[in-house]
């Protein structure tokens, strides 16, 4: 009789069945299967395997909604570079330096940045500079591609939206510029300083020292056109537009008795409510973020981190992060999913944080000896850029 034919190995199994079979591996066993043979590497390199596994890890590029933020950079990658942001492998570089105007003895500079691709935007007194990253990801180009100018006096902040860059100056004004061209626009919008800015769907919302924040049109006609003002009875240090363009949130100074995160509707300028009832005197709002049009970080002078949910409650945030040292808190970024990364008033320490646990993941100290803010921070999947008032530093997580 003939003898039985061998078993054919795994490996020879159709591709649908071996992608379904490999769909329970975790990474480890996804990285030894890729040893085995040159068909199985190039199977469990594959996307569809590691998205599972991406959306679990920390700054992968997929918000909790599964969306890719990264696309175009293999997931198995982000998934490795995931690990160093989790355990603090990183290389630290300084890669601009400016100075700081002296006022009555004391450095003032505080700068703001957005990155966009290729290219990060940092704000340098009256001047927006735009600075092409390098290929590697790890500096700037020496020289600026392009400055946009048309304050008077410091730009306070800015956001860059659709190609276009809106800022809020000392000067009380606001500026629009068109990145890719020479058309700009500067209205008066407050009587003092325009300590925040954003821009959605056409409109810009503005918060100052003056108490107030307004809405103002950019549709064709009526340019510069304040729709609303929104008397705050509070300075506003911070102001974000919900993504789903119904509604804007403000931060304020919390030196009254009501609540510093305020809730307004876009279109009357009503107020629609309020965050929290258990505010300290003081404990101002410098940071908003909206993760999704009920999601919503927030931080400030308590040191506190806290998110919150509006679908919940708008009494009680959902949860609370303390910064470990006391500090104030100026800045705080998302990746919308399971990192935030904060930025403290002391030493230049940046903190990631993950929503998961309860105590800070990791710290950097990047201001010793002397003691600097973390004004803005803006991260990528690989790299995260933090301004200080001299210096702007990068961390490289891509370095093992």
């Amino acid at each position: 009789s003939r003898a039985a034919s061998p078993p054919s190995p795994l490996w020879a199994l159709p591709e649908e069945l071996l992608l379904l079979i490999c769909s329970y591996l975790d990474a480890q066993a996804l990285g030894r299967l890729a040893q085995v043979c040159r068909r199985l590497r190039f199977l469990s390199g594959r996307d569809l395997l590691w998205r599972r596994i991406a959306r679990g890890c920390l700054n992968s590029g997929f918000t909790q909604l599964g969306t890719d933020l990264a696309a175009g950079i293999p997931v198995k990658e982000r998934v490795k570079v995931s690990q160093n942001w989790r355990h603090g492998c990183c290389r630290r570089e300084t890669v601009l330096k400016w100075k700081c105007k002296q006022v009555a003895s004391f450095s003032f500079l505080m700068p703001w940045m957005e990155l966009n691709g290729e290219y990060l935007y940092l704000s340098q007194a009256e001047n927006i500079q735009a600075y092409q990253l390098c290929a590697d990801g790890t500096g700037l180009q020496r020289h600026p591609q392009a400055i946009f100018s048309g304050h008077q006096e410091d730009v306070c902040r800015f956001v860059l939206v659709n190609s276009h860059i809106v800022s809020g100056g000392g000067d009380g004004s606001i500026v629009l510029h068109k990145i890719h061209g020479s058309y700009s626009v500067k209205f008066s919008a407050h009587e003092q300083e325009v300590n925040c800015v954003d821009f959605q769907g056409g409109l810009i919302v503005s918060g100052s020292r003056d108490r107030t924040a307004k809405v103002w049109s950019l549709s064709a006609g009526r340019v510069g056109q304040c729709l609303h003002t929104v008397q705050t009875e509070d300075r506003v240090w911070s102001i974000a537009i919900s993504p789903l363009l119904s509604s804007f949130v403000t931060g304020t100074a919390c030196c009254g008795h009501t609540s510093p995160l305020r809730i307004w509707d876009l279109e009357s300028g009503q107020l629609l409510t309020c965050l929290g009832t258990d505010f300290h005197r003081g404990a101002g709002v410098l940071d908003v973020f909206y993760e999704t049009p009920s999601l919503l970080l927030s931080c400030g002078y308590d040191t506190y981190i806290r998110y919150w949910d509006i679908r919940t409650s708008t009494r009680k945030c959902v949860q609370e992060w303390e910064e470990p040292h006391d500090s104030a808190l100026y800045c705080i970024r998302s990746d919308k999913n399971h990192m935030i990364a904060s930025g403290s008033s002391y030493y230049g320490v940046v903190r990631l944080w993950d929503k998961r646990q309860t105590r800070c993941l990791q710290s950097f100290h990047l201001s010793s000896p002397t003691s600097s803010p973390v004004y803005c921070l803006r991260f990528s999947t690989t790299h995260l850029y933090a301004a200080l008032a001299s210096a702007l530093h990068v961390l490289d997580f891509t370095a093992s």
